[in-house]
């Protein structure tokens, strides 16, 4: 059974970091591509950063380049997104998601609060 699970949401002030982990069980993160969505109030869920089988290939969307960074520890089985210099308009729902073969799985999501 794949599941995902996302962990290290919270309030943080402009400027400020968190780390976002997924800890993936049922498969192995190595095997998948790995992603982060992010889904604002009232608009749809966008890619936010992606990393290849080979933990090599990293994507980003614009509006995170430079400040994020997507991450991948095989042992832990562990996806994290390193959030630094964060904007208010960084504020979403923040899901981690795996493509294995035919099938997409999702999180259940970790809310980020960016407010002065």
């Amino acid at each position: 059974q794949v599941q995902l699970v996302e962990s290290g949401g919270g309030l943080v002030q402009p400027g400020g970091s968190l780390r976002l982990s997924c800890v993936a069980s049922g498969f192995t993160v190595s095997a998948a591509t790995m992603s982060w969505y992010s889904q604002a109030p009232g608009k749809g869920r966008e890619l936010v950063a992606r990393i290849s089988p080979s933990g090599i290939g990293k994507n980003y969307a614009d509006s995170v380049k430079g400040r994020f960074t997507i991450s991948r520890d095989n042992v832990k089985n562990t996806v994290y997104l390193q959030m630094n210099s964060l904007k208010p308009e960084d504020t979403a729902v923040y899901y981690c998601n795996s493509r294995i073969s035919w099938s997409d799985y999702w999180g259940q999501g970790t809310q980020v609060t960016v407010s002065s």
